[in-house]
């Protein structure tokens, strides 16, 4: 796999946490903003079919926003009540 150089502009503060972070954890400063990368790809690509399976289940039962929102707090209600 062929790699790709790219510059990146950080604040001073987020670049001194970065190296800070990959200090403690005895890697590069590209090895911990791959990994960050690739995290947050996988985190918004969860999400995006999380909200998709949702919005193919509103449509399928008909709900309406409004709908959704009363759900949501009857469940939440639902839920306090057992704690």
């Amino acid at each position: 796999m062929s790699t790709v150089t790219v510059n990146i502009s950080f604040q001073d503060a987020l670049l001194r946490d970065i190296d800070r972070v990959a200090r403690g954890e005895a890697r590069s400063r590209s090895e911990l903003l791959r990994e960050a990368a690739r995290e947050y790809i996988r985190r918004r690509e969860r999400w995006t079919g999380i909200f998709g399976a949702g919005q193919a289940l509103a449509l399928q039962k008909g709900l309406k926003p409004d709908d959704v929102a009363t759900e949501i707090a009857a469940f939440r209600g639902i839920k306090r009540s057992r704690a």
